[in-house]
């Protein structure tokens, strides 16, 4: 499980993404990353291993990185190791090293999820010429919109949408094109993603307390649908690419709620990680990234009735270890 976040608007997005990740830090510790482009500048890539308050240091709070479009993620590591290599955001180039700094590559992005076939489909890129600085499978998503972007001479959505045809498996992807500036893109399937629209500025997370301070208005994108978000803007797009209405809500709860969500996200995430590594990776993969039954057993060699047995306690250990925290 991790958590992104995403702004354009008029205000400096640093802090505004940095706010956001200490909402959704629940949902990860291992590493954090931020890439925020200011006008036709190239992006900036900042990673930092460790908990969320490592990367506000290495950023002065976000002051370090000017620029009024960007996005961020908190990471919860599945795929690669731990390490400012394996933390997002990930770029579409050859890069070298942990793939910060200055973003030359035409794409760079953040993702929530597990991708099943990623190691068929990197194998595809290797063969097209491209080369892969981490073990994440979330650098062969974005190399591949990059792929069929260039391949096919064609514009963001269109490019999202052909991955989306060849992936297999859960996301919520945010992105920014180097020809797009001041432009998010973003796509899921199974994963959750909300966007929201203020008063010249957008919004794209994870979850509703990161952008609760600054917006009631959100949409909820399904699966296999992408947006386009300018500021104060959000347009939508099915798999054909054709663009779609989305009814906009507007969230009534207040901080409060928020607070008691997070908390109770922060005891589910702690329980987890003191799980032994098996049991953690089969809670993981079920129920925060949706895995099928059939493809966590065939992953870890176990019948499918030994997976849903194993769930069962799980389960029954996480709802009596909610109740004697008063959840």
């Amino acid at each position: 499980m991790c958590g992104i976040v995403g702004y354009t608007g008029s205000r400096p997005a640093a802090p505004i993404l940095l706010e956001g990740l200490k909402k959704l830090e629940y949902r990860g510790y291992d590493s954090a990353g931020l890439a925020v482009r200011s006008g036709d500048a190239l992006a900036e890539v900042v990673k930092a291993t460790g908990k969320l308050k490592n990367l506000i240091e290495m950023t002065d709070e976000g002051r370090a990185l000017p620029g009024f479009c960007g996005i961020g993620h908190t990471r919860w590591a599945t795929h690669g190791e731990p390490s400012r290599a394996n933390a997002h955001p990930h770029v579409s180039g050859n890069a070298t090293g942990s793939a910060s700094g200055p973003v030359e590559s035409d794409v760079v992005g953040v993702h929530n999820g597990i991708i099943e076939n990623y190691e068929e489909l990197k194998q595809k890129l290797l063969n097209n010429g491209y080369r892969f600085y981490s073990g994440t499978d979330t650098e062969v998503v974005i190399k591949l919109v990059d792929y069929y972007y260039k391949k096919y001479k064609i514009g963001p959505i269109d490019a999202i949408n052909r991955m989306m045809v060849r992936v297999r498996g859960s996301y919520a992807l945010a992105l920014m094109f180097k020809d797009y500036p001041g432009e998010l893109y973003c796509a899921r399937k199974d994963s959750p993603l909300i966007i929201g629209v203020g008063e010249g500025e957008s919004f794209l997370a994870s979850d509703v307390p990161a952008i609760l301070k600054h917006t009631r208005d959100v949409y909820y994108i399904d699966n296999l649908q992408s947006a386009r978000l300018l500021p104060g803007e959000a347009h939508f797009f099915d798999l054909n690419g054709d663009e779609i209405t989305l009814p906009l809500s507007r969230i009534t709860w207040n901080a409060e709620a928020a607070y008691e969500a997070k908390e109770l996200g922060e005891a589910i995430n702690r329980f987890a990680m003191n799980l032994p590594e098996r049991e953690r990776s089969l809670f993981v993969r079920r129920y925060f990234f949706a895995e099928d039954i059939a493809v966590i057993a065939k992953k870890y060699r176990m019948t499918e009735n030994n997976v849903t047995v194993s769930l069962s306690r799980i389960r029954k250990k996480l709802r009596k270890n909610l109740t004697e925290g008063g959840f």
